[in-house]
């Protein structure tokens, strides 16, 4: 049985390097269904790689192939590995932190290392800095079309072993959550934060309340203002802000028609924390 292919890199799409994997996996497979996540992960940023990949891979049936490339470390002694998890979804990607959120969200029950002996594409020549042609594509596609089963990807690891990136988690002190901006919904410039919704109801607030909230970066005030918490963005008036529930039951701060993130400059990661609090 075929199975789809799904492709993430911080690639772009401005030169021919998406298009190479895609060729790859056609070369192995024409009858193959291939398909796109992201191409547009910041360049290098694993973080994100990590997170794109638990925001997706749930809503993709069971014996979908992942194939993850943002790879600072290509050509290193870093390893080439495929995942799988739980839910039955394998994930092709360099080990270096990218397989963060979905063992969190999915938990990797399975990991190997790929045999590049075997699994390379031939004739790939010395090429040491596109492994995501080379390597991951190419696995990714024989193990989506059936060509190898799992076990025939390489050497079993330690489902332990892998590189993990540290997580944080929100807290709740009396009337109040703290968490951090995990990552930006890009297009609109809303902050989705790791703050599910079910820890925030908690708090007993409910649609229609306003709600102090408060961003540090490196705990130093950067934001603090009176917001509404609503259901979407017709709860409030164009540019006004309001704390909503994202497509990911986690709750997110945006501006009505405009970006939040722009607007008072905030960013993403650990130091970047914020606060929800009932009044």
């Amino acid at each position: 049985m075929k199975n789809a292919l799904v492709f993430q890199s911080d690639f772009g799409i401005s030169d021919g390097a998406v298009s190479a994997m895609h060729g790859v996996a056609h070369s192995v497979d024409d009858r193959l269904q291939q398909f796109t996540l992201t191409h547009e992960i910041p360049a290098f940023h694993i973080w994100e790689a990590s997170y794109r990949l638990w925001q997706t891979a749930g809503y993709w049936k069971e014996g979908t192939v992942f194939v993850s490339v943002v790879d600072p470390g290509v050509g290193s002694k870093r390893k080439s590995v495929v995942a799988k998890t739980a839910k039955g979804h394998y994930i092709v990607t360099p080990d270096n932190g990218t397989l963060t959120h979905i063992h969190e969200a999915e938990n990797i029950v399975e990991l190997r290392e790929i045999d590049e002996e075997v699994n390379r594409l031939p004739n790939s020549g010395e090429s040491y800095t596109f492994h995501g042609r080379d390597i991951y594509a190419y696995t990714g596609a024989r193990l989506a079309s059936g060509i190898i089963g799992y076990e025939e990807v390489g050497p079993s690891l330690s489902v332990d072993s892998f590189v993990s990136l540290p997580l944080q988690y929100p807290e709740v002190s009396g009337e109040e959550i703290e968490g951090t901006v995990d990552i930006l919904d890009i297009q609109f410039g809303n902050l989705w934060t790791n703050v599910h919704r079910d820890s925030f109801h908690e708090l007993g607030i409910n649609y229609g309340d306003s709600i102090e909230v408060t961003i540090e970066h490196g705990r130093r005030h950067h934001f603090h203002q009176l917001m509404t918490f609503g259901h979407s963005f017709a709860d409030t008036h164009k540019g006004e802000p309001l704390v909503y529930v994202n497509s990911l039951d986690h709750l997110a701060v945006a501006i009505n028609q405009g970006s939040f993130s722009k607007a008072y400059n905030v960013g993403t990661g650990p130091d970047w924390h914020i606060t929800f609090k009932k009044l």
